[in-house]
């Protein structure tokens, strides 16, 4: 008796995502991988397979394999041709020449994408710093004169919002997503997240829990200070710097959820400590490290930076009783509508977006990035909390005090109490 294997061109296959091509598992005899079958010198033994049906499955194995065949073309295809149009927008961006950009005042983030934006795509980034209300009020007022220098902001979201936002000079961003890890929302803990309610022209690359409340380890001790009730004591007066509230930025953030949890009653007693007030952020930095003030509110790490690196006696306080708030800091984008170098500025926001882009901006502002692949672990040195590292998107988005919805509900009317109380 003769013993023959069907079906010799007909194997199993194993379709992986990191596979290049269809892949043949071992060869090694397995159930389906073919059918054994007894011939006779008189033909089929009984209970054999009759040849039509046989011919039936070969020509059916044959039109699977094709269609692996195609579906690896196809792959193949798309990744090229995508690969194609990338590197079109990056010859059409590099003919524009340059990508203007207002960024947060951190000397280190400008250093950092100036350099490697210029070595990655040999484009230039023409990056202007300053206190986020000041650079959103000059956009604004040179798109309203019908000038097109700036492309794209990145900043706090109270600021954009009352002054890029309100004023309608915002691009929708969506389109402006080109590169896969960057339009996937499962790459970003929560997906894509946003400012503005309408889900388009603010968009939130950064979700954290700050400590930003600062000691100068010479004059205060953390077991002093483990309540906002602690700050009303006497011990205190004249030795609380703040970041003024009554302007966009950290310090209106940190004043609002004062006002949230504590209330305006609170707030009056603790504006009776004679605060030093400032909108410079360079200099309250320095009062708190030469030892001006015991403590400052409303700053966060890349204001401290250049003096924990001097190796001055400051720190962040750990969390007091009442919590803290969430927040994607400085870390939201916004793209000017009709920007003057389009393709640079495409080019730059996928960039900023990508893991590269992300681990710099994360690593020089010392915020938490919202990408899964980036890890944050290591902020916590530094008095911050990455969301995805510590809560829930739900609780996030229940303590968060930036977005536009919050805005309205909380930072509007603590203004209006900062506005009483400091003028």
């Amino acid at each position: 008796m003769l013993i023959l294997r069907t079906f010799p061109v007909i194997r199993r296959v194993s379709i992986r995502k990191d596979a290049t091509a269809p892949r043949p598992f071992d060869s090694s005899p397995r159930v389906g991988q073919g059918l054994l079958l007894r011939i006779s010198p008189h033909g089929l033994a009984p209970g054999a397979l009759p040849r039509s049906w046989l011919i039936k499955a070969s020509m059916i194995g044959l039109v699977v394999w094709l269609s692996l065949v195609s579906v690896r073309l196809d792959a193949q295809t798309l990744k090229s041709q995508a690969h194609s149009e990338w590197d079109k927008l990056v010859d059409a961006a590099r003919k524009e020449g340059k990508v203007t950009a207002s960024i947060p005042a951190s000397a280190e983030m400008r250093k950092q994408l100036e350099e490697t934006f210029k070595k990655r795509f040999g484009i230039e980034v023409e990056v202007f710093t300053a206190r986020g209300s000041a650079a959103v009020r000059r956009m604004a007022d040179e798109f309203k004169a019908g000038v097109r220098h700036f492309d794209l902001h990145i900043g706090g979201s109270s600021s954009a919002v009352s002054g890029m936002l309100n004023e309608g000079i915002l691009e929708s961003i969506e389109p402006w997503l080109v590169l896969p890890e960057v339009k996937d929302p499962r790459q970003w803990w929560g997906g894509h997240m946003w400012v503005d309610n309408a889900k388009k022209f603010i968009y939130a690359f950064q979700a954290y829990l700050t400590e930003s409340i600062w000691y100068n380890t010479e004059l205060a001790k953390p077991g002093e200070l483990r309540s906002y009730d602690d700050f009303l004591n006497p011990k205190w007066k004249g030795k609380i710097g703040f970041l003024d509230p009554r302007s966009p930025g950290a310090g209106d953030s940190h004043w609002s959820f004062m006002w949230d949890v504590k209330g305006e009653a609170y707030l009056k007693k603790f504006v009776a400590q004679e605060l030093l007030l400032g909108r410079d952020q360079r200099v309250l930095a320095e009062s708190l490290a030469k030892g001006r003030v015991a403590v400052m509110m409303g700053l966060t790490y890349y204001s401290f930076a250049p003096f924990i690196k001097a190796g001055l006696p400051i720190k962040s306080l750990p969390a007091l009783k009442e919590g803290t708030y969430g927040t994607a800091g400085s870390g939201n984008l916004a793209i000017i509508k009709n920007p003057a170098h389009p393709n640079a500025t495409k080019v730059f926001v996928n960039w900023v977006l990508s893991r590269e882009g992300q681990e710099i901006v994360s690593k020089a502002l010392g915020q938490a990035t919202r990408r899964l692949d980036v890890d944050t672990k290591w902020l916590r040195e530094g008095g911050v909390i990455a969301a995805k590292d510590q809560i829930s998107v739900q609780e996030f988005l229940k303590i968060e005090n930036q977005s536009e919805e919050k805005l309205d509900k909380v930072r509007e009317p603590a203004l209006k109490v900062a506005q009483a109380l400091l003028n």
